[in-house]
């Protein structure tokens, strides 16, 4: 465990073991199985009203995470967090209730988040995602600080690595299989054989699934490339004008995963409008739904594909299907599950107390 991380591991809970738990709690797959009804707290954040990053979006991304949290609200629990400029503003939009003065420094919660509800750890924040280099990554760590010191004092529960990656580069099954990105190789130094073996290690992974990124440079992220829908069974995007990397993707899946189920989603890819050319478009990426127990919120643009992808999901899995319109913000380069932050259990509960404590 790293110097980085000892204030926060200390103060925010207990720890377990390499894949964090609280005291008296069951293994990893009893938890699951206990949780598998229980709702789950999906946490949103607002852009800061003095960033001038997202100025000209400000209004776009609003609309996206009132209807999204909209969505979610009966199904699952929400929290966006804001700061004091835009409180008012989504108080009135979803009620006092699932909103917290908590400002974070930016919108994409996945990456530099707990990464696993059922078995929180949070790696370390990448350069990548504030723009690389040393800068970058002095950059990240301070996001990350931010959102560590509302963990702390919420009193959550989670375990710690310096392990450099992305939450957006960690797409697990909750039961054991995750796929991630070679850039997590690369960022760390490792060969497969000992990321693998640090995976394992520090999460309690039983496979690793190392895939190229479809987009070279940048994020590099595994979740616009592949979704878990079900233990053990795998959504991956379609490459019909790239048959070498669609044949590559598969092989390099069942390498590591080779018992999993395979299903293939329409992906009509869209990078025509691009908000800031370091990290692309998720227009007409399927693949970054969000997946929790009980349902699967699945992005949707305004085309006629949302249909075909919304069709496939409901055949391949009993899951409830929840669209979601994600056309205000995929050119952005992330959406539905890049702005998600998943928590279970008395995390969950904590950091709800948490918030209607400190309004």
């Amino acid at each position: 465990m790293g110097k980085r991380w000892v204030r926060g591991c200390l103060m925010a809970a207990v720890l377990i073991s390499a894949h964090c738990g609280f005291a008296g709690e069951a293994p990893a797959q009893n938890r699951e199985a206990a949780m598998a009804d229980a709702k789950e707290l999906i946490v949103l954040a607002a852009p800061g009203s003095a960033d001038p990053y997202y100025a000209e979006v400000a209004g776009d991304i609003f609309d996206f995470l009132v209807a999204y949290a909209e969505q979610i609200e009966g199904r699952d629990d929400v929290l966006v967090l804001t700061d004091a400029a835009a409180y008012p503003d989504y108080v009135a939009a979803l009620g006092e209730d699932r909103v917290a003065l908590a400002p974070v420094a930016d919108i994409w919660m996945r990456d530099f988040s707990l990464s696993n509800a059922a078995g929180p750890v949070l790696f370390r924040y990448t350069a990548a995602g504030q723009g690389g280099g040393r800068q970058g990554q002095a950059a990240a760590d301070a996001v990350q600080d931010g959102l560590a010191a509302v963990m702390e004092e919420a009193g959550l529960g989670f375990a710690e690595s310096d392990l450099l990656n992305d939450g957006g580069n960690f797409v697990d099954d909750y039961a054991g299989r995750a796929v991630v990105s070679r850039k997590f190789l690369r960022d760390n130094g490792l060969s497969e054989t000992e990321a693998r073996a640090a995976l394992r290690r520090e999460t309690g992974l039983e496979h690793v699934a190392f895939i190229e990124a479809d987009e070279q440079g940048g994020l590099e992220h595994a979740d616009g490339v592949v979704a878990f829908i079900e233990p053990n069974v795998l959504v991956i995007n379609s490459y019909p004008e790239d048959p070498a990397y669609a044949a590559a993707l598969r092989a390099d899946v069942l390498a590591g995963l080779p018992s999993v189920t395979l299903h293939e989603i329409v992906t009509p890819y869209d990078g025509s409008t691009i908000y800031d050319a370091a990290f692309g478009s998720a227009c007409g990426l399927y693949t970054n739904m969000l997946v929790t127990p009980q349902r699967i919120y699945l992005p949707q643009f305004g085309i006629p594909e949302d249909a075909e992808a919304l069709a496939s999901l409901r055949r391949w899995t009993d899951k409830e299907v929840v669209p979601v319109s994600s056309r205000q913000v995929c050119h952005m380069g992330g959406g539905v599950r890049c702005m998600s932050w998943q928590l279970r259990g008395a995390n969950a509960a904590r950091l709800l107390d948490w918030a209607r404590a400190a309004r």
